[in-house]
């Protein structure tokens, strides 16, 4: 009976043991620490969302290449991109498959109660994109009783509906997994208009004027792209740490610098978190 005493005390001391030692690495679990060992910050993003992400001669080019980039420099560890269709890279970061989504991404209130947001890099404001000679469309509500494309699980696709809910006759939306099919289809006349954040068609109809150009104003409510990340505990860390890299980006130049190249203008932004309208 004392050996079995005995032993019963020695495993359950031995549990205890174990529980305590194990208790710091679950109540330190951090993200910036992570990439930090491993050298790398791991990107989803979607190379079809020009001038943000898009490939050129096969190679990645645009705002998020360079700006994070910088980012990397600031944390000290390289950057990896993996390209995704856009309907899976949000899934892709919730089961942690990367670190960060590059996107950007419309910030709006849903999304902030969802995910982590870095401060935001670009306005988002939605606008449309018409066929170069397409003269029956001069101002966004003669879209009414046409039919229209905008991405598939997007933000600008949410607030064209809300758009279309307006107008007198009813709007046929047709939603693509990538706005490249989006804009051929606006090329080969099966669509009208494509809707799309007015840095994305702006980039897009100054490169092919002689297919494209953009209809303004705008519609819908003024809005801000920018990157996010998990909204877990352990995850804060690794947002603090790129909000003081952006804001490090702001006071140096180089965040207007970047703006100014793949967008066209310096953006005014928010430097602080912000309640969205939308």
């Amino acid at each position: 009976m004392q050996l079995d005493s005995l032993f019963s005390k020695t495993c359950k001391s031995l549990s205890i043991a174990v529980a305590l030692a194990a208790m710091p690495l679950m109540a330190h679990a951090d993200q910036l620490d992570d990439v930090k060992k491993a050298g790398e910050l791991v990107v989803g993003t979607e190379l079809q969302f020009a001038p943000f992400d898009f490939t050129e001669n096969g190679k990645q080019q645009g705002l998020n290449s360079e700006l994070f980039e910088q980012l990397g420099k600031e944390l000290g560890v390289k950057v990896k991109f993996i390209d995704l269709p856009w309907p899976s890279v949000l899934p892709g970061l919730e089961a942690k498959k990367f670190d960060m989504v590059a996107g950007p991404i419309i910030e709006t209130k849903a999304r902030q109660e969802r995910y982590h947001f870095v401060l935001p890099i670009a306005e988002a404001t939605v606008a449309l994109m018409v066929g170069a000679k397409d003269d029956s469309i001069k101002k966004p509500e003669d879209i009414s009783g046409k039919t229209v494309g905008a991405g598939k699980g997007s933000a600008q696709l949410e607030e064209l509906k809300k758009f279309a809910e307006t107008l007198p006759e009813k709007v046929t939306i047709r939603e693509y997994v990538d706005n490249n099919q989006a804009y051929a289809d606006l090329a080969a006349k099966r669509i009208v208009a494509v809707a799309n954040s007015l840095p994305n068609i702006s980039f897009v109809a100054a490169k092919q004027s002689d297919k494209y150009k953009v209809i303004l104003p705008p519609f819908g409510k003024k809005s801000y792209f920018a990157y996010l990340g998990r909204k877990d505990a352990d995850a804060d860390s690794l947002i603090a740490a790129l909000d003081a890299a952006m804001l490090k980006m702001h006071a140096d130049g180089r965040l207007a610098a970047l703006q100014k190249k793949w967008l066209g203008a310096e953006m005014d932004v928010p430097k602080a978190d912000f309640t969205p309208t939308w």
